[in-house]
């Protein structure tokens, strides 16, 4: 039989008013409100994927995995501080809240954090004793919504992170929904139980970048010089930030590409605001190189990092470490089928996603407190359902995994140290990517818009 082009013609859909976009005008018309949701960015944007390892052959000698070894210690925060931040590998967990995560979870990325010899972060909201015990090294966030943030605590810390941006909502504040607010939360947040909570755009003692080299020096008084500050930007206008950061004296910068994920905002702000982690590595490399502080500023990489690949590419690029968000959550079991009971036996979750309208693999409701796998809740019949011990064996699992890719392709490459990976160990597979990493087409020597 052949083709009836009249029936192809007529369920033609448009590209533009596909039935996507149309759902979306017919909800917006019907409520009258924007959509908030978790997660990162949904729509596919030029990624690490898109670069490739030019790896040991006749003209690169590798080195055996079996038998060489691969460095991976980084330090971080060497510029000004008396004590930098020394860790075994440079992967490390992300500023994620409590509030937006339970306690048993912070407790877990703590436990895993010491077990590898690296850093998490205490995200908004202030410190939890769980976070501080379990976490040998533990960075402090100071947001603009300055929510539960404590000076005697930040002498507590091992580093200070003073958060502009965030890649998922660059320009704008968080949110923390009242379902999440529990008496604890509110307590540490100085807010009432129950009431959404949106935090500010930006910290309300500051409107420059002269300001912030005053923010810096007060954080620096605080802690007698003593640990590291961190300074984060979502990644928007990157070459301008960085360089303002390290004026400002930043001992690290840490910046949060597009893809980088979050507890919940604007829909808007996820899929609309920002450049992608592959376009501000390169940026901000360039940045330090421009100043002169490659090397003695540090730099931070975050926003949809997930493989060992990922890790790999980003140091090629320019950075000193990577920061994981997402990846951590997943590890957890975010999106699964199954949750484990206190025998270990699995039970399953998915009438509980059908009840929050979704299913596993495409849940991004952090935001209703109702996580099927007792992640991202504050109930405590949720909570349990997430063993403290278990999370933190997961999470190590996946950061060693990481970590192994990592020296598996530097010693591919012939590097002795993950930190000796550059730029000419890459070449890109799209147009696009070469591009914006300025990593040559692969099989040529062309940079487009460069040579």
């Amino acid at each position: 039989m052949g083709i009836d082009r009249e029936d192809v013609a007529g369920l033609e859909e448009s590209s533009l008013y596909n039935r996507r976009v149309q759902a979306w005008i017919q909800t917006a018309a019907e409520r009258g409100r924007y959509d908030i949701r978790g997660l990162g960015a949904k729509r596919k944007v030029p990624h690490f994927d898109d670069l490739t390892f030019l790896t040991g052959s006749a003209s690169r000698y590798p080195l055996e995995g079996y038998r060489e070894r691969c460095d991976t210690e980084t330090v971080l925060g060497s510029r000004y501080a008396k004590n930098p931040i020394r860790l075994d590998i440079p992967i490390t967990f992300a500023g994620m809240s409590f509030g937006s995560l339970s306690a048993n979870v912070k407790e877990d990325l703590g436990r895993a954090a010491t077990e590898l010899g690296t850093s998490t972060t205490t995200g908004d909201g202030g410190m939890t004793d769980e976070e501080r015990d379990s976490s040998e090294t533990l960075v402090y966030q100071c947001l603009p919504s300055r929510y539960g943030f404590d000076p005697d605590d930040l002498r507590r810390a091992d580093a200070v992170e003073v958060v502009i941006g965030q890649g998922a909502k660059p320009g704008g504040g968080g949110m923390l929904l009242g379902q999440k607010i529990s008496e604890r939360v509110a307590d540490m947040r100085t807010l009432p139980a129950g009431i959404d909570q949106r935090s500010a755009c930006r910290h309300p003692d500051w409107t420059g970048p002269d300001d912030l080299t005053i923010k810096i020096e007060e954080l620096r008084e605080i802690t007698d010089w003593e640990i590291p500050v961190y300074v984060k930007v979502g990644a928007t206008r990157v070459e301008n930030d960085v360089k303002l950061a390290v004026k400002a004296g930043a001992d690290v910068v840490v910046v949060d590409g597009m893809e980088g994920g979050t507890a919940a905002t604007q829909d808007v702000f996820i899929e609309h605001a920002g450049i992608p982690t592959l376009a501000a590595v390169s940026q901000a490399a360039e940045a330090l190189e421009d100043m002169k502080m490659t090397g003695e500023v540090q730099l931070i990489i975050s926003g949809g990092i997930r493989t060992g690949a990922d890790v790999a590419k980003a140091i090629a690029l320019g950075a000193d470490a990577v920061s994981i968000g997402q990846g951590a959550m997943f590890a957890l079991g975010c999106n699964s089928e199954v949750w484990h009971d206190e025998n270990g036996e699995p039970v399953s979750a998915v009438e509980d996603y059908e009840k929050l309208g979704t299913k596993p693999g495409f849940c991004h409701h952090m935001h209703t407190g109702m996580c099927p796998v007792g992640i991202a809740t504050q109930d405590p019949e949720l909570e349990k359902r997430l063993d403290p011990e278990w999370g933190a064996r997961r999470l190590r699992n996946y950061f060693q995994t990481l970590n192994m890719e990592l020296t598996t392709l530097a010693r591919a490459c012939g590097k002795s140290n993950v930190h000796h990976l550059e730029k000419e160990d890459l070449a890109s597979l799209t147009i696009e990517a070469a591009a914006i990493a300025k990593v040559p087409l692969a099989g040529t020597d062309w940079i487009p818009g460069k040579f």
